[in-house]
């Protein structure tokens, strides 16, 4: 909001960022960064709060004072105080914003212990660790090396993208994607699932969607023999007309394969509770993929050339309220 003072407060880019700046959404490229910043804990160290599994309140909260802060900083802008003036009062609201997160989630801890038994009944106990130390001597996974792809029919295929403003750490990286015809998203999940590897992707996900019985099918609800019509925009201008987005980021933990090796359906892990589907798994057909299936992230050691060749090249811009 510093930066876009001194834009109308009424153009489109501030009302955009005015209407959500922060929700439970996010991208993958957002956990790299807050893990390299932060690193990790256990669950037991750190356990769950009310505020976490129910996150509605805290969300508004949060957001009512983001509001308040940017029509704050406005003010004292056109009061004469410079942006280096900002920056210091923006400080003071950020650290409002950790007091409340604190007292709604607890405080992260610094340093902890860690304990436990592995298969053969070994005793282990590792002492004064930090998140950061943690995360790089215990988990074992670099998160780092993953990489979005996506499908966008859009734009060029073998385009490298991101999106304006969707960053969570300042000296982090981008969110960053590679637009890639989408028989590599199916090919790349599939090869990492053959690994006994789960694969995080993006899609929208209440398009031809049955919650109770967790079928992501595009006959899922025949609206033809019910009105004697169809629905026939393309991916692409399902993104462009405002009729499709990127809504919600789930797993894959299996794909069903016909004889010759082509996918029919896939197996989805949601994060909706056990009343979800079947304990919480889902069935998405290939053809639902195709149409509503966005993006996926896998590690760089798995690209063909022509993908991670794409990686150095310069990325296209697209603007804050862009479907991707």
């Amino acid at each position: 909001m510093i930066e876009l003072v001194d834009e109308d407060v009424d153009s489109r880019t501030v009302q955009y960022l005015l209407q959500a700046p922060v929700n439970d959404g996010g991208q993958f490229d957002m956990i790299i960064n807050i893990i390299e910043k932060y690193g990790v804990v256990p669950k037991a160290v750190y356990p769950d709060t009310y505020s976490c599994t129910s996150s509605g309140h805290m969300n508004w909260m949060i957001t009512c004072k983001l509001r308040e802060y940017s029509a704050t900083l406005r003010c004292l802008y056109k009061a004469g105080k410079s942006k280096e003036e900002l920056k210091s009062a923006k400080k003071e609201m950020v650290s409002e914003v950790y007091r409340i997160l604190a007292i709604l989630l607890g405080e992260p801890p610094k340093v902890f212990d860690f304990s436990f038994r592995d298969k053969n009944g070994k005793f282990y106990k590792f002492e004064n660790l930090t998140p950061l130390s943690f995360y790089k001597d215990h988990v074992g996974y670099d998160v780092s090396s993953m990489v979005s792809l996506v499908h966008d029919p859009r734009h060029p295929m073998f385009s490298k993208m991101t999106v304006k403003y969707l960053k969570n750490v300042e000296e982090g990286k981008d969110v960053t994607y590679v637009n890639v015809p989408i028989h590599y998203l199916k090919g790349l999940a599939i090869e990492q699932l053959l690994k006994n590897e789960p694969v995080w992707f993006g899609c929208d996900v209440n398009k031809f969607f049955h919650n109770d019985i967790g079928v992501m099918d595009l006959k899922a609800f025949r609206y033809d023999l019910a009105f004697g019509m169809g629905f026939n925009m393309t991916k692409a201008e399902r993104l462009q007309y405002g009729e499709s987005q990127m809504t919600h980021a789930m797993v894959f933990t299996g794909v069903d394969l016909n004889n010759k090796g082509k996918p029919t359906r896939w197996r989805v892990e949601n994060s909706w509770g056990v009343t979800s589907g079947e304990k919480g798994f889902e069935s998405m057909t290939d053809a639902w993929f195709e149409e509503y299936t966005f993006q996926v992230v896998v590690p760089r050691s798995m690209l063909p050339k022509e993908v991670e060749d794409v990686l150095t090249k310069p990325a296209i811009e697209l603007p804050p309220w862009d479907p991707m």
